[in-house]
């Protein structure tokens, strides 16, 4: 059993990556998609309930965020794998105006995300993190935590 959380600013690639990494595996746990806390909040405690793995697609910034997902699947004993998608704020508003109307994120949110990022460590709860590069539209490529860097 697992718990993966994603963990970047809009626009780095993290629903593809789900898609192409997760979505035959995993249950896709998104604000976006669910709308609100409490039903996302009710979809990660069925997930557990049912041992069923699933993703955390948000964008996740601070501790805090995280720490709602981490201390849920803690307690149930389940794995936590997080993914840290890298990018430069300037790349990630350049993506997001490549998105269609309805998917376009406002640049000033895409900074506010930004402005609230707090790198990831193991200590939060980890068992596994890794960093996660867009190389293209097509490409990622993930690398092991170093929380050194």
């Amino acid at each position: 059993m697992e718990c993966v959380i994603f963990i970047g600013i809009q626009a780095t690639g993290k629903s593809t990556f789900f898609r192409e990494r997760f979505s035959r595996t995993h249950v896709h746990i998104s604000l976006d998609i669910l709308k609100t806390r409490y039903r996302e909040r009710r979809f990660v405690e069925l997930c557990i309930e049912t041992q069923q793995p699933f993703v955390v697609d948000n964008t996740n910034p601070s501790l805090s965020d995280r720490a709602r997902y981490l201390e849920m699947a803690k307690s149930a004993g389940i794995r936590v794998t997080g993914y840290y998608f890298r990018s430069a704020i300037a790349d990630s508003i350049k993506r997001n105006d490549l998105r269609s109307p309805l998917q376009r994120i406002p640049e000033l949110g895409i900074r506010g995300t930004h402005a609230r990022l707090q790198l990831p460590k193991k200590g939060e709860g980890f068992d596994e993190l890794y960093y996660v590069n867009l190389l293209s539209p097509n490409g990622f490529q993930v690398e092991k935590w170093n929380d050194e860097i």
